[in-house]
């Protein structure tokens, strides 16, 4: 098998279209046929069924896909290697983060990184911090700055950088800031805007209504805490941010005993070998360790 077919495979499988397979490789749509084809034909196997528009990996394509990124990821790794054994940082540092984190943390340290560091190629891509776990996993990029799941799992391995307290929010407008003190369940009726429950920050806030035993009615749902953070300020609902979001459109709501805080920080896989660039990066991050950028 050659690894132009190999790239054509996974670009094919990824994209779910040959059209957009050619685009992404810089090459005709019938040159990405033909090398489908041909492995097609090495392998004895068809590896996709074309249904219409729609393109679906067959049984065999399923059992390729996987070795085939091994394969792939791992001949790109040797050749960053060698080429950095020299010592130089450059070429391209593929990082994964979400758009809170690149928004509100991660400018000082990009400013730090590219001052020092004019070489390298930062290309950044913006996922929920759940979809950044699974790109380090399938070795998609070799670093990820989210919100760390509670507990990593392996091929995983996650460090701290920023702890992220949370805290209740409403708008001045909303008839719960009448009250002296709120509960949990003074909350639980009234309407919410919050992160989804398959989202690690929305796990967080359900866990904290389980234990005290209330019930959490979730009545508007996004990822994006700027949308959010719009929402609560105009008075759909309560909510929970990171406290540093909290301005002069909104008040923290103190809920006695309760505590929340997430942690941020950088997820790496356990048998990738980190280059240069991703070291660099590692670094600057590290300098910025549990300090509050946000203003």
């Amino acid at each position: 098998m050659d690894t132009e077919s190999l790239k054509a495979f996974v670009a094919v499988a990824q994209n779910r279209s040959f059209s957009l397979a050619a685009e992404s490789l810089h090459i005709t749509q019938p040159a990405v046929s033909k090398r489908i084809a041909s492995l097609e034909q090495k392998l004895d196997h068809i590896l996709f069924d074309r249904l219409g528009r729609d393109i679906k990996l067959t049984e065999a394509g399923e059992k390729l896909l996987p070795r085939a990124e091994y394969i792939l990821n791992t001949m790109r790794d040797t050749e960053r290697n060698i080429r950095e054994l020299s010592g130089e940082i450059s070429g391209t540092l593929r990082v994964a983060t979400s758009h809170h984190i690149g928004l509100h943390h991660l400018p000082p340290v990009l400013h730090a990184f590219t001052s020092r560091h004019k070489h390298v190629n930062l290309q950044f891509e913006f996922l929920d911090s759940e979809q950044a776990h699974e790109r380090v996993a399938h070795g998609d990029c070799e670093l990820a700055i989210v919100t760390l799941a509670p507990k990593t799992r392996q091929p995983l391995i996650a460090e701290s950088i920023w702890v992220d307290p949370l805290v209740f929010v409403a708008s001045y407008k909303h008839p719960i800031i009448s009250q002296l003190d709120v509960t949990l369940k003074d909350l639980s009726p009234l309407p919410s805007i919050l992160p989804d429950l398959n989202t690690f920050t929305g796990r967080l806030v359900k866990n904290c209504f389980d234990k005290a035993n209330v019930a959490l009615q979730q009545n508007m749902t996004t990822n994006y805490l700027e949308t959010i953070k719009m929402m609560v300020s105009v008075g759909l609902g309560w909510s929970v941010l990171p406290r540093t979001m909290v301005d002069n459109q909104m008040l923290e709501l103190p809920i006695k005993n309760v505590h929340l805080q997430r942690e941020l920080g950088v997820v790496t896989h356990t048998k990738r070998t980190l280059g240069n660039a991703a070291n660099a990066f590692f670094d600057v991050l590290r300098t910025m360790k549990n300090t509050d950028h946000v203003k």
